[in-house]
Parts: structure tokens; sequence; C-alpha cells
């Protein structure tokens, strides 16, 4: 079941986009998707909206615009506004040590081989910053390491429990801080881009500096002013029957249910709410922080990030030795490099992202590019566990999205 919405397709060919629709539609008609959800957003204008196949597939209830989703890592860009909006005010500064807000993470130590001896460490050469952890460069996270088991522990509910990535510790944000701060640093702060742990650090750092809790931040000083009405750490009884239904693909290819909306674990707010995997969003609220963005940091005559910010948010940090480090077992920074909470493409690979874009996805098959070039938004959604893998984390589905948007463009 499809439904087509042609908004106004000025820069694009109808011809084309009915090419992308057709090519989403047969992923839904394989059984390797429920169901998907992409809109297009083109010089200031909606341009293209489709709605495929299923929310419930078993109970055929059909995507809607306003389905909500998982968005899991497509969280990370938006802790990062929210830590930029605090800069900006003067509460906390980019480049100054931490350790007054984050004690737990002061004075530490750092191995000196990270799959070495836990006993062979040396003090760290400087404190970590602001902008090490807007750039995952605190010296600890998500990658290869004799560490890796003990930190992959500290990933959150109710994201770990859907993505069976062990059953987590119920920890709260000071706890959690206390767990953290036992561990030596990987790397010394600045030297290597790790994943994800810096994200829910600055989730508890928000708060601390802030000094209400984070979702509370997130929704007085971006949701609401953003009209993002959907967005949030849980789904109220009200609005449950707009949750997609997340699934698993079996190794025989059948689609089997991982969380649903009856029973689902974004039931109740979390204990620690995960500013690196914790939101539940639609397509029209995340089209709302991607214009901002796209729009320097405005949007319908609410700032939320000067222009400065937003061009200091979509900088390339990382350096030669950091392009070239393999992460997961990939080289996934050839063609983009990394900002603050986003990747930023640097080179051209054929019809795609132009240099500039920015983005990043999400583990359940989420995923969101903006381009400056093309003045263009382009979000997909689906729910599907495990459904981003391969290169620089896009799945098949999101390859074909990506290119057959590209190629629709007619101008």
């Amino acid at each position: 079941m499809s439904n087509t919405n042609n908004i106004q397709s000025d820069g694009f060919s109808r011809e084309r986009l009915d090419r992308l629709s057709s090519t989403l539609e047969g992923y839904v008609e394989r059984g390797e998707v429920a169901g998907v959800v992409t809109l297009l957003h083109r010089r200031g204008v909606l341009a293209h909206v489709d709605t495929i196949g299923w929310q419930d597939r078993e109970a055929r209830l059909p995507m809607r615009r306003d389905t909500l989703f998982r968005i899991a890592s497509m969280t990370k860009p938006i802790t990062a506004v929210a830590a930029l909006t605090l800069v900006e005010e003067g509460r906390i500064h980019l480049h100054d040590s931490l350790d007054a807000w984050l004690p737990e993470l002061a004075g530490r130590v750092v191995l000196r081989d990270p799959n070495g001896s836990l006993d062979e460490r040396y003090p760290s050469p400087r404190p970590i910053t602001l902008h090490d952890l807007l750039t995952y460069r605190l010296g600890i996270g998500w990658g290869k390491s004799l560490l890796a088991p003990r930190i992959f522990s500290l990933f959150t509910s109710p994201l770990a429990d859907i993505l069976t990535l062990g059953i987590p510790e119920q920890l709260d944000p000071d706890a959690w801080m206390d767990r953290l701060g036992t561990f030596p640093l990987l790397y010394a702060p600045g030297e290597r881009w790790l994943y994800h742990v810096a994200s829910d650090v600055l989730g508890v750092l928000i708060a601390r500096v802030a000094n209400m809790p984070f979702e509370t931040f997130l929704r007085q000083r971006l949701f609401e002013p953003l009209g993002m009405v959907d967005t949030s750490f849980s789904v109220p009884p009200e609005k449950r029957q707009r949750l997609a239904v997340a699934y698993r693909s079996t190794p025989a290819g059948a689609l089997v249910v991982k969380d649903h909306p009856q029973t689902t674990a974004w039931a109740d707010a979390p204990l620690f709410p995960s500013g690196g995997g914790g939101l539940i969003s639609t397509v029209d609220d995340y089209l709302s922080f991607s214009r901002m963005l796209l729009n320097q940091g405005e949007l319908d005559g609410v700032r939320i990030l000067s222009r400065e910010m937003v061009e200091a948010m979509t900088t390339d940090y990382l350096t030669p030795e950091q392009h070239a480090h393999i992460i997961f077992d990939q080289q996934m920074w050839i063609n983009q490099g990394f900002g603050y909470g986003v990747a930023v493409q640097t080179r051209p690979i054929g019809p795609g992202p132009a240099v500039g874009t920015f983005s990043w996805p999400g583990a359940l098959g989420t995923a969101w590019y903006a381009d400056p070039q093309n003045d263009l938004i382009a979000i997909q959604m689906i729910q599907l566990v495990d459904a981003v893998r391969g290169a620089e984390w896009r799945n098949k589905i999101g390859e074909d999205f990506l290119t057959l948007t590209y190629q629709a463009i007619s101008d």
C-alpha cells in the first residue's frame, strides 16, 4: 500500500520521482521492509512525500506521514545543537576544561595500548573539552579495544534492548557517569574518533549546565520553538497508535516484531535519556530541525543558532590520520568528515550529496541529509533493526533513496 503526495516538484523531474516511489514500493512488496516514509524539501518548499507500506504489517495499518519512528542515532545532531545553544549563551565554552561540570572525567589516565595491558597507563596530557565531546574525540567510545565489552555495557535502554546488545544495567545519569569515570581513556583527548559515548555524555552535561532535566531543556529550547510536537524520549498512550512497529529481519528474510506499540519499551520516560539514541520523532518534526540548520540556524523567524555556529557545526575537524583510521572494519571517512554531531561530505562520490552536505543515520534505518549546494533536505524513515550496514553506514534501501533522489533533480 502506498500514498505518494506530489506537493510541488519545482527542480525535480516528476517522472523520475515516480521512479523513486516505485523502487521503494518494491522493497515493501518483496517483504524486505514493512513500510517507509520519505520526504524531499527543496528551495524552501515541500517537493515530495511518500508513505509506502505498513506501519503495522500484521494489523494492516498503513504508514502515515505522522507515523512515529525510533530515530536512534539521529538523536545525536539534536543533542549537539542543544549543547551549542549553551555555548552561544556563554554558559559553557568550546575549548575550556569540563572538569567542573563532569568531575567523573577529571584527572583521566590513558591506556598506552587500547588492546594491551590495563596496567600500562599514563596521565592524560590535558582535560576533556566540549569540542572533544562534540567531535567524538574525548578518548573513549565504541571501537575495538580491550574495554569494548565494558563500554558497550553502558549502552542505555530502551534502544539497547531492541538492538539486542545485551541487557544493560539500569543507571540514572549520575550513576552512569560514575561508572564511566572508572574506565581509563583509550586515547588521549583529541587523538581518535570513537563512536556514541560522547553524545550520551553531552546529554548529562547539558542537564547539569542548564540545571534542568535533559528532555525539559530539549523541549523548551528546541522542540517547542521549532514546532516539533511529536519528538520526545517516550510515547504517551494517546500517541501510541501512531508508533511504527519495529522489525528485525531473520536470516531467512522474514520480518519479526522487535518492539510493538502495545508493549513498547518507549512507553515510559527512560531512567537515562540518551543523547546518543533515545528519541522518537516524525518525518515532519525532523524536517523542521533540518530546515533550521539548512537556513543557518533560523526557522520561520525563530533563531536557534547563529550562522557562524552552524558553520562551525558543519566543518570537518578530523585530521588526516583520523580520516584514514579503520572504524568498525571500514574506512568510513574517505569521502566524509565529522563536525559537531554530524558527518560532512568532503568530496563527491558520483550522483549524490554535494560537498558540504551534512547528515547522520539511525540504526533502525532512519536517515537525513541537508545539502546546501542543492538547497535540499532528504529524509527517509523505516523501522528495521540493524538496517544500517555497509559503506558509510548506509543500507541498500538508503542507497537507492539517495541515488534516485539525486537523479530526479532536473536543474
